[in-house]
């Protein structure tokens, strides 16, 4: 049998938000070059903050740091991609050619973006009118698309597939609403929201109100419509009716594209995904069914919750107590109950506040309503949250 290269009580796959929030966590109770977190990249970006720089209001560089600025001291930086799981070996694998072996492993790798799901797109992103808030390299082009657009349409796109953050889809299209309004042309740029889901909001008490406001900003939304296809030489886009399979051809201006998303290919050829591909976990301990020592949290677990970092956050807890009473041989008892929050954009210097759990349940934080636009809480996403994320979150202190 192959040996082992290195040996840790914890291996972490994954540096992002879930990655260095458990790291961290565990890096306080365990001793130095206990931990590893296999990384290749060398920045971190702050995501959420992407929907503001595509509406103009941040530059990206706000969202970008040194990722060895947030490997906790005492935790050992494997900078290189796992390639492969073995957890009957009870080893990773990685793209160097290194086996790391561990005790407990937590998985935390997030979503592949599926640009090439959608025929077309890919050799068009960034240009000629096709943007996306949902890599830092095209942020820029919405802002761009924005802000420059006098007249077509504006299509605003949402897969089928589960998404990182399923409000950001149609928080920058309110954004550009009241910025073409601003420009004055806005009435010559219809705003189309073609969405393959059902309704603009899993949970209704937030539904409501964001009918309310698409109905407000005259936007043309249509429902069950799945973006499968870009025609850049016509500025067409084509949408397939996931109901009775019909498609239908629009013409854009500008066309944002949220592009399909899943669990990174290395999980769904592992023993650990499940049968839809992410990580199998038990959706209340996050502890892998059928490999006891395997954990996972945030985007790329099986967890039947909206990705968001927020929903980490409150999973990154739990997991480190029940790795650590799985470590000293007890059950693990701390449980998840679902929560997730989408801070929901709906204009500049506008935000209502989606607080849930696994049953759709509000959990809501402050003691207002907040399924009511306010200027607290877009403060609380523009201002509050980043700090919070950089100084609290990441350094295991929420």
């Amino acid at each position: 049998m192959s040996q082992s290269t290195r040996e840790f009580s914890v291996v972490i796959v994954g540096g992002g938000t879930g990655g260095l929030s458990v790291a961290a966590r565990l890096a306080a109770v365990l001793p130095p070059g206990a931990v590893a977190v296999v990384e290749p990249s060398d920045k971190h970006y702050y995501q959420p903050i992407w929907t503001l720089v595509g509406a103009g209001v941040f530059p990206r560089e706000i969202s970008e740091r040194d990722e060895l600025d947030y490997i906790p001291d005492g935790v050992v930086w494997i900078k290189d991609r796992v390639a492969s799981f073995e957890p009957d070996r009870k080893q990773v694998v990685t793209a160097g050619g290194e086996r790391v072996g561990y005790q407990q492993l937590v998985v935390a790798l997030g979503m592949q973006l599926d640009w090439h799901k959608i025929d077309g797109l890919t050799d068009q992103l960034g240009k000629g009118g096709v943007c996306s808030n949902y890599r830092y390299d095209l942020v820029e082009s919405t802002w761009k698309a924005l802000d420059t657009i006098t007249e077509g349409n504006a299509i605003f796109t949402f897969p089928s597939t589960p998404v990182k953050c399923a409000g950001a889809p149609q928080k920058i299209m309110y954004l550009a609403d009241e910025h073409l309004r601003r420009r004055g042309v806005r009435s010559r740029v219809p705003v189309i929201f073609a969405s393959a889901g059902k309704a603009i909001f899993g949970v209704e008490r937030y539904a409501r109100s964001l009918r309310r406001i698409v109905e407000r900003k005259q936007i043309d939304t249509r429902f069950r419509q799945e973006l499968v296809a870009v025609r850049p030489a016509a500025r067409e886009a084509v949408f397939r009716h996931l109901d009775d399979g019909t498609e239908q051809v629009l013409r854009y201006s500008m066309l944002h594209v949220v592009p399909p998303q899943s669990a990174p290919d290395v999980i769904k050829q592992s023993a650990l995904a499940d049968p839809a591909g992410w990580v199998e976990v038990d959706k209340y301990t996050l502890r892998h069914p059928r490999f006891p020592e395997v954990f996972s949290l945030g985007d790329c677990s099986s967890l039947p919750t909206s990705r968001t970092g927020a929903a980490i956050r409150k999973q990154a807890p739990v997991l480190v107590e029940n790795l650590l009473a799985v470590r000293e041989g007890r059950e693990p008892s701390a449980r998840y109950d679902g929560y997730s929050s989408c801070p929901l954009v709906t204009g500049y210097g506008k935000l209502i506040l989606a607080e849930f759990d696994y049953d759709g349940r509000p959990q809501e934080s402050f003691p207002f309503d907040q399924s009511q636009e306010r200027y607290s809480m877009w403060a609380l996403k523009a201002y509050g949250l980043p700090e919070m994320y950089w100084n609290g979150m990441l350094r295991g202190r929420m």
